[in-house]
């Protein structure tokens, strides 16, 4: 016997109410997001199949994350920061080919911009991408080559000049003017902030809009802005195919990602200051963010495969660029 559930699933009855474990890995900066989601999707889970669905939740830098799964980490679904992180667990065998394709939106379960954080008042007025290169301006972001958030900083930097009418050479040389304005570049983003609020170095912090939100609704307060010429910072989520075949838990790993997508979670990561993918709740919570009217996103630079190879595997542009600047 069979029982068919309202989210496409047919499963053995005698299996209705033996547990699932399932293992989400995701970057740091969504945990918010998924106390109030999972909790939702297990009681919807459980009444729509009967089964209970137990997880197991690991946070941290998207590139660590991605590391430990490789390295033997038990995920079931991973949610990262770059498309990139997951093109690496399909390279080592964990994720088959055509993971975007097997969920809505091309995998992009949520997005969010770059923000400026400045000193109290923003004394340096530092509103817009080209006052990082002014003359004594000190600019925090962390080592891309260690970091998925800096990653979107540096193409969110080369890509202002193209969105505005500039060519390879002149990003080129804008970014490498900001980055001789970087005093240091720590290993991720939440070392960056250490360095910015902890160690008062620098005039400017580049960070994730979500967060500068989030610490200002727990009432901090903090000077930011967020340029209206600004880069999308799409994070992706995945079923990690080796580990569901192996633990049984593919239906609800799979039930899970399709989840992420409805209106009700869309709605909580919204209300963790994420830019919600879902039309009618991006409608709904529009006034929470900050117009941006020149987007640029990572399809422009042919998606992220094109992207790391051209900027940051080893010799690439920003080796070439800090090489230079030490000239």
């Amino acid at each position: 016997m069979l029982l068919t559930t309202g989210l496409g699933l047919a499963q053995p009855a005698f299996a209705q109410n033996r547990p699932v474990k399932l293992t989400l890995v995701s970057y740091a900066v969504t945990k918010s997001a998924y106390e109030r989601i999972i909790p939702k999707f297990v009681a919807l889970y459980k009444k729509q199949t009967g089964q209970t669905v137990e997880f197991q939740q690991s946070y941290g830098g998207s590139g660590s994350q991605t590391r430990a799964v490789i390295d033997g980490l038990n995920a079931d679904v991973v949610h990262l920061a770059l498309g990139a992180d997951v093109d690496q667990l399909q390279s080592a065998g964990l994720v088959k080919p055509g993971w975007e394709k097997r969920a809505p939106n091309n995998a992009i379960v949520q997005r969010s911009v770059i923000a400026f954080i400045t000193r109290d008042g923003n004394p340096k007025k530092i509103t817009k991408w080209t006052d990082l290169i002014k003359p004594g301006i000190k600019v925090i972001t962390a080592n891309p080559k260690t970091s998925g958030g800096a990653r979107w900083n540096f193409l969110g930097l080369w890509s202002s000049v193209l969105q505005t009418g500039g060519n390879d050479a002149k990003a080129r040389q804008f970014v490498a003017q900001v980055l001789k304005n970087a005093p240091i570049l720590p290993k991720d983003a939440r070392e960056a902030t250490d360095v910015f609020v902890k160690q008062g170095q620098g005039d400017v912090l580049l960070n994730y809009e979500n967060e500068v939100l989030l610490a200002q609704s727990k009432g901090e307060k903090v000077d930011f802005t967020i340029p209206s010429v600004n880069f999308s910072i799409d994070t992706p989520v995945a079923v990690v195919d080796r580990n569901v075949d192996r633990n049984g838990s593919r239906k609800a790993a799979e039930a899970f990602v399709k989840y992420l997508f409805t209106p009700e979670a869309q709605t909580e990561y919204a209300k963790a200051f994420f830019r919600p993918v879902n039309p009618t709740v991006a409608k709904q919570f529009s006034k929470q963010f900050p117009a941006v009217t020149n987007l640029s996103n990572i399809n422009k630079f042919g998606g992220w495969d094109v992207a790391q190879k051209k900027f940051f595997a080893n010799n690439g542009l920003f080796d070439q660029i800090l090489l230079a600047n030490r000239r």
